[in-house]
């Protein structure tokens, strides 16, 4: 046990912290769960993938997991569901991949615009090294 007035307010925080983030980490846990669980059950499963993706984004903001670690488990849901055949557009916070459109073409009568010259400030010499003897 800590003797320090300080250590002893810093496991306090922490407590409350570890309990607060266990909620949020389960909640995360349990939408990925129930999220894969329709998908290999056949089921129509955008609503859970969804509902999966709100919860792991929610759990990143809050810090309790990392942002890369939601990026990837998002990844992982949207492949199987990718996997299965269905749409990914409903499913929030992704987008709906479309094809490029061509580049158009540059035509003769539109004259490039030309670049206003601005000049660069003088570069200052480098201070003197001076050596102890």
């Amino acid at each position: 046990m800590a003797n320090i007035q300080s250590q002893i307010k810093r496991n306090r925080q922490n407590e409350k912290r570890r309990l607060r983030n266990r909620d949020t980490r389960q909640a995360a846990r349990s939408a990925v769960k129930n999220a894969f669980t329709t998908l290999t059950a056949g089921e129509e499963s955008k609503a859970s993938v969804a509902a999966a993706i709100v919860a792991l984004d929610k759990a990143a903001r809050k810090g309790s997991i990392h942002h890369r670690n939601a990026a990837r488990r998002k990844s992982r849901l949207m492949k199987r569901l990718n996997a299965a055949g269905q749409v990914t557009a409903a499913v929030p916070g992704t987008k709906a991949v479309e094809p490029k459109a061509a580049p158009a073409e540059k035509t003769a009568a539109e004259p490039k615009a030309k670049k206003t010259a601005t000049k660069a400030a003088p570069k200052k010499a480098p201070a003197k090294k001076t050596t102890k003897k």
